[in-house]
């Protein structure tokens, strides 16, 4: 299939964007600076970096509204950022962007793309872009008719299918990151829209851990601890309550396992509220550089989910967790992508969400086996490199522009 034309003009709109470090953000950034290095004229509107803290930071708050980097003209709108989500208050953050985004200039793209979330912004920018005649893709990162049910008491769930159908239906076509996915979307949504299947990709290289003694130090981390660590948001989907009580149960065991919750959210004070814990420790966001360090000096990652979800999401922490070679420990329900994931890739066992001594006992038994440990972790940066790669997920959202565009 014939690759979109090098003059193609694109314009990404969503509210995450870099800086931001963690979720949806590296792969808009990475898919945009990637089009745009093939010859693409690729702009993009977004928010102020805010994501996983749910504030700007200090450092961020100066940033320009208008700047070009690595080839993309990017464009970021003020807009209601909530300290602590809830359901209304995340739902009048996307739709103040998405007011925002509805009334900026776009300089007349080919295409619009819409990154969902946020679905209510997304919405907004897909019916401007159909009165204009602007072919709209959307790209699906969460599916917010299941993330409803699973994640909430599910009120609102039929408003909620009905926006993310019209949504879809808005679309010249709809990319989702994972088949099944793409199954979930039909069944779930209940769209006609063609649907894509481009797979998110690692997006930091093979992770070395020749600073490891020095980082374990600088950490704090005693040379005979088991580091677990759980990198990325702090929200409700990850049901982190699970790492706070395994933690318990390896201070009752006297066990050498070691948690290590690093990231922020809307959770972290709950969490830290459940009281201290000579096993678990919370670290805040790192830059880059000391991030992966970080990742390469502990001995197991971490991917924990909340029990009953199953299709809302796929963690974007496991294509950053698989470029480290060490074992992934998956605590999620059966039925979830996260567990078809980490399974397709053997990267590391899998345990029942929600069980904090099923977990412990797992991280002990990787610890007591060396060369099993080894090899999961061994598995899971060759599994990266046959599937998760930005070339070919860059090549597969080319054929879907110019699908789109020529529809």
């Amino acid at each position: 299939m014939p690759a979109a034309s090098p003059d193609r003009s694109i314009l990404f709109i969503g509210v995450n964007y870099a800086p931001e470090p963690t979720g949806i953000s590296p792969y808009t950034t990475g898919m945009a600076e990637g089009l745009a290095g093939r010859g693409h004229d690729v702009s993009v509107i977004t928010s102020f970096p805010h994501y996983p803290w749910w504030r700007i930071p200090a450092e961020y708050r100066h940033l320009p509204a208008r700047d070009e980097t690595n080839g993309v003209r990017v464009r970021r709108l003020r807009h209601y950022i909530p300290h602590r989500p809830s359901t209304i208050r995340r739902a009048l953050f996307e739709l103040s962007f998405g007011v925002r985004a509805l009334f900026t200039r776009w300089r007349s793209p080919d295409v619009v793309v819409v990154i969902s979330p946020a679905l209510l912004a997304s919405r907004l920018v897909a019916a401007r872009a159909r009165l204009q005649g602007i072919p709209v893709v959307t790209w699906v990162q969460d599916i917010y008719t299941l993330g409803v049910g699973q994640a909430s008491s599910g009120r609102g769930k039929g408003l909620i299918a009905r926006v993310e159908r019209s949504l879809a239906d808005a679309s010249h076509r709809v990319v989702v990151i994972h088949d099944r996915f793409r199954s979930m979307f039909v069944e779930g949504v209940g769209t006609s829209a063609p649907i894509d299947v481009v797979r998110n990709w690692s997006h930091v290289p093979d992770v070395s851990g020749d600073r490891r003694a020095e980082t374990r130090g600088r950490m704090h981390w005693a040379d005979d601890d088991v580091i677990v660590l759980h990198a990325g948001a702090m929200g409700a989907k990850q049901g982190l309550e699970n790492v706070v009580y395994a933690a318990r149960e390896a201070t009752r065991r006297g066990s050498r396992v070691r948690f290590v919750l690093l990231g922020d959210g809307n959770q972290r004070e709950h969490l830290e509220s459940l009281g201290a814990d000579p096993r678990l420790d919370f670290v805040d966001p790192l830059p880059d550089d000391r991030f992966l360090d970080t990742l390469a000096a502990a001995d197991v990652l971490l991917a924990n989910e909340r029990p009953g979800l199953t299709e809302m999401s796929v963690p974007s922490k496991l294509t950053t967790y698989f470029a480290t070679g060490l074992p992934v420990v998956a605590a999620v329900d059966s039925s979830s992508t996260t567990h078809d994931e980490v399974l397709a890739s053997g990267a590391g066992p899998v345990v029942a969400a929600g069980d904090p001594v099923a977990l412990v006992d797992a991280i002990e038994a990787l610890d007591a086996q060396p060369g099993a440990a080894a090899s999961y972790g061994a598995s899971g940066r060759a599994y990266r490199a046959a599937h998760l790669t930005s070339s070919a997920a860059i090549n597969a959202f080319e054929q879907t522009l110019t699908q789109a565009i020529t529809a």
